[in-house]
């Protein structure tokens, strides 16, 4: 491959035509030049089948004679071809990012700098007050399996870009050994470096893998922002009784028991123990550093009598500092803060303070001290040492607590329904109460959170499922004692179809102390989150929460609750249920519903996003999501699931995890202070045109998925969703329940089946006939769609993120796919109308839009693609051959091993495909 020039430009180009070159070198040494001439020859097949070149060599002609060694080394090849072009993008953006900050360009959209002017707009001081002082977002990090790639390799990764963006700064002749012999040396180590998984993860990996991510960016990065953002805020809403922290992290991780058997009361435990832990080391290590660096001398600075306090009371009675009180200080909080440790712990996850003294009660008092300090500091002169040293260690602990993040329970309704019946059985209650209607349930479980007394008894045995679930419960009910409510504040309610299926959650919560809603003052210690997934329950999800708040009992235990209700609006399962368009919105109209029913109440409303990485599971770019939901709909918070390979893009290097976070922030304030969508009267007549494309695109996705004849069995074969099932990518089955139908998949294995095969059906299918039916040749019609793009965020959104799956799609790779479908009939049946719904939605977007191309306006991601999108070619073609050899018996484990391979490296050269 080419040679780079000696100074690398802003663009990826170079450092990818680097990085391949010297992984070809280093396949040449460990493989035989032959080995890495094969690999260039596939290189050169796939680029001239790009370009159309019917007359190069192809690549059935090139791989399919070959050993299953010189395979799995050609899949190694690409795969890692793939990930290492990959990273050179990724170094590319932070080096532009840099440049447009050192030319004055740093503050567009998606910064504060930005929201802080739309803040400035409002005219009321009062409402922006509120925003500035308690705006938050969680950024809710999940284990839904769409990461492929082991730990091993992303931290070699983290490695290679390090070296990378140290080749701009550094001459060649600064060291011995340059960054380029060093990038040679990371290379050979992941060649050599096993690519897969020996076994599958289990729920305590993913809960250690997921806070490997506080240590590379978030406790860096969070305490810089929130430092920024009480920056920028302050000229327009001075600080009085301080700021909230803006962003709260959130983890699904040891809580998310909805069809993973694995999530344990134990496995809480252990999530809540090792979330604790790693924010107590980190809050000793900090604070032992203080102590170090405050080493101010009493015989030249008057400390505040706050902070001779804190020395006298350290128990640090050392000659050498008698004369440093900010040291004793400091090792005074340490001593205290490791006596926390102990109490919440059993141990000290660091060094053995100096002296015993007693624990502190709350994160607060350790904050209030750190506070003490910099006031201190401040009056001598020091201000600056404050502000650089202390005020960071302080905005982590408020940030981070003693409990790290929030950790979310959830599970399905139909297990509360089974588990309740059983209680209410065995206390005798209600000797079915699966038989009853809903108004007789929610007749009977309001009636129950009138009674002080508990349906569970300690002399009873119950069925495991029930004993489970009363487990989990009461360990979450002990975390909340040990750390305070922040620890586990929200229980997720999947399949929420309606208000028994919330009354049920507050009923069990009381047998493990979380609700009170007996006697004077009615207490619910947990926020009950339904969540609506399904296309019927989105539609009816305005009218739930309606009925659900008209009920005194629960508005009471709202109200205490300072009058939030949470819902969660999932965004994968609806689209499984039907499809892109269609599910987009039904979530929008629901959102609109949900406002709509909050202001009526006049309760607070806090939407929580089910957004995955790939656009059929929501994603797409959180900025322009979020600017673009309902009015009203982001009332100064809001959360969001970050999922999968997103949780590895957005956290794994301070530089993305800075401007992904600013970004979210930014946008909240924005979307908080925007009072309509700017559509005016032309409001109605847009949704109206959007009801009947959502109702066509519904039907055409639902006559195709849900009504031919054995689609099952097609995509069952001409998808690798059962070797998916093989990877050792996650702990979570693939199917809530032990069957075939598509209702039963989880929506991950769905998209990433599609996203493998390179038809990426469920981010686009349905959108062309819905369009085509509707606007016909009425060419009014094709001028107010292409109206409602040039004014309404919302739909120039959802075309966007459609858009980016249409370029990743190609459907002549598809069709290698469909001929693992032996029978040819039914090949023809499901593929063909695939085919010619990718026709009609490319026109479609083209003629709304007035973009040729998908790709037209967003040249990073063309350049992207055009970088990366030939190299994953050799990759298909290799699965689609293994795939045809494992399923007619060749069982050997090379052959195996390539699938998996081959799944890897084009999840990896996708990105944002599960």
């Amino acid at each position: 491959m080419p040679s780079p020039p000696t100074e690398p430009s802003l663009s990826a180009s170079d450092d990818i035509r680097l990085l391949g070159r010297l992984l070809g070198e280093v396949i040449a040494e460990q493989s035989g030049p032959a080995r890495l001439e094969l690999v260039e020859q596939v290189r050169q097949a796939a680029t001239a089948a790009r370009r159309g070149d019917v007359e190069g060599p192809r690549l059935e002609a090139l791989l399919d004679p070959r050993s299953d060694v010189e395979v799995l080394d050609v899949a190694r090849a690409f795969s890692y071809f793939s990930f290492l072009a990959n990273l050179a993008q990724d170094v590319a953006d932070n080096r532009l990012a840099r440049a447009a900050r050192s030319a004055g360009r740093g503050e567009g959209p998606g910064t504060l700098a930005f929201a802080m002017r739309s803040l400035g707009a409002v005219a009321d001081a009062v409402a922006r007050q509120r925003v500035a002082r308690e705006l938050w977002v969680s950024p809710v990090l999940t284990a839904h399996p769409t990461e492929v790639r082991r730990r091993t390799v992303l931290d070699r990764g983290r490695r290679i870009a390090a070296l990378l963006a140290e080749r701009t700064r550094v001459e060649p002749d600064d060291q011995e050994v340059g960054p380029e012999e060093e990038l040679r040396v990371e290379i050979l180590a992941l060649w050599q470096t096993a690519i897969l998984r020996g076994s599958r993860l289990r729920v305590r990996d993913e809960i250690d893998e997921m806070l490997h991510y506080y240590d590379l960016s978030l406790f860096e990065e969070l305490p810089r922002l929130q430092e920024r953002f009480e920056r920028a805020v302050e000229p327009l809403a001075p600080a009085a009784g301080g700021r909230a922290p803006v962003v709260r992290m959130g983890s699904w991780i040891g809580g998310d028991r909805d069809g993973n058997p694995f999530v344990t009361a134990e496995v809480l435990r252990y999530a809540v123990d090792r979330q604790a832990t790693v924010a107590l080391a980190h809050h000793l290590s900090a604070v032992r550093s203080l102590a170090i660096q405050l080493s101010m001398s009493s015989n030249l600075v008057r400390c505040s009598a706050a902070v001779a306090e804190l020395a006298e009371a350290s128990g640090d009675t050392s000659p050498f500092r008698s004369e440093e009180p900010y040291r004793r200080a400091m090792n005074g909080c340490y001593a205290r803060l490791a006596a926390t440790a102990r109490r919440l712990l059993g141990s000290v996850p660091g060094l053995e303070p100096r002296a015993v003294l007693e624990p502190y009660e709350c994160p607060a008092e350790l904050a209030a001290d750190l506070a003490a300090i910099e006031a201190s500091l401040a009056a001598h002169g020091a201000a600056p040492l404050a502000r650089a040293r202390v005020a960071p260690v302080r905005r982590s602990v408020e940030l981070f607590g003693f409990h790290l993040a929030s950790l979310d329970l959830r599970q399905n309704s139909e297990v509360h329904e089974a588990v309740l019946a059983e209680l209410l059985a065995r206390a005798g209650v209600v000797e079915d109460y699966q038989a009853l209607d809903e108004e007789a349930r929610v007749a009977l479980l309001l009636e129950e959170l009138g009674r002080a007394r508990l349906l569970a008894s300690p002399w009873v045995t119950y069925g495991e499922q029930t004993a489970g679930e009363l487990a989990v419960l009461r360990e979450a009910g002990a975390a909340a004692a040990r750390f305070g409510p922040a620890a586990v504040p929200h229980y997720v309610i999947s399949k929420c179809e309606g208000v028994s299926d919330i009354l049920e959650v507050a009923v069990l919560a009381k047998e493990a102390g979380l609700c009170q809603p007996a006697g004077p003052r009615p207490r619910l210690g947990i926020d009950v989150v339904p969540l609506f997934e399904t296309i019927a329950d989105l539609a009816a999800a305005g009218r739930t929460i309606h009925r659900l708040l008209e009920l005194p009992r629960w508005r009471a235990l709202v109200d205490e609750r300072g009058g939030w209700q949470e819902v969660m609006v999932g965004y994968s399962d609806s689209n499984k249920d039907g499809g892109y368009l269609t599910s987009n919105w039904a979530l929008h109209r629901a959102e609109r519903d949900l406002v709509a029913v909050a202001a009526a109440q006049g309760v607070h409303l806090r939407l929580f996003h089910g957004r995955g990485g790939a656009v059929g599971r929501g994603g797409g770019p959180t900025y322009e999501a979020i600017r673009a939901q309902p009015p009203g709909s982001v009332q100064g918070a809001v959360r969001v699931t970050e999922q999968g390979e997103m949780i590895a893009a957005e956290y794994s290097d301070p530089q993305h995890a800075r401007r992904g976070l600013e970004a979210l922030v930014a946008a909240a304030v924005e979307a908080t202070t925007v009072s309509d969508d700017g559509l005016g009267p032309d409001a109605a007549r847009y949704y109206e045109v959007m009801e009947e494309l959502a109702e066509g695109a519904g039907r055409a996705y639902r006559e195709l998925v849900y009504g031919t004849p054995g689609f099952v069995t097609w995509f069952r074969t001409a998808t690798p969703i059962g070797e998916i099932a093989e990877l050792n990518i996650g702990s979570r089955p693939p199917s809530r329940r032990a069957s075939d139908r598509i209702e039963d998949l989880r929506a991950i294995p769905w998209v990433f089946s599609w996203s493998q095969c390179r038809i990426m059906l469920p981010g686009w299918y349905g959108v062309g006939s819905a369009i085509e039916q509707w606007a016909g040749g009425d060419d009014a019609r094709w001028e107010l769609l292409a109206e409602m793009h040039g004014r309404w965020p919302w739909w120039r959104s959802v075309l966007a993120n459609m858009a980016m799956v249409l370029a990743k799609a190609d459907l002549d790779i598809g069709a290698r796919y469909a001929e693992l479908v032996a029978d040819e009939e039914l090949r023809r049946r499901v593929f063909d109308p695939i085919v010619a719904e990718h026709a009609r939605t490319v026109a479609a977007y083209s003629r709304v839009t007035g973009r040729s191309d998908p790709l037209d306006g967003v040249p990073d991601l063309a350049r992207a693609l055009r970088n990366r999108l030939p190299y994953l070619d050799p990759l298909n073609h290799l699965q689609v051959s293994l795939l045809r050899r494992w399923r007619s018996g060749d069982r050997e484990r090379s052959v195996q091993a390539g699938i998996q391979v081959t799944l890897n490296g084009l999840a990896t050269g996708l990105r944002n495909s599960g």
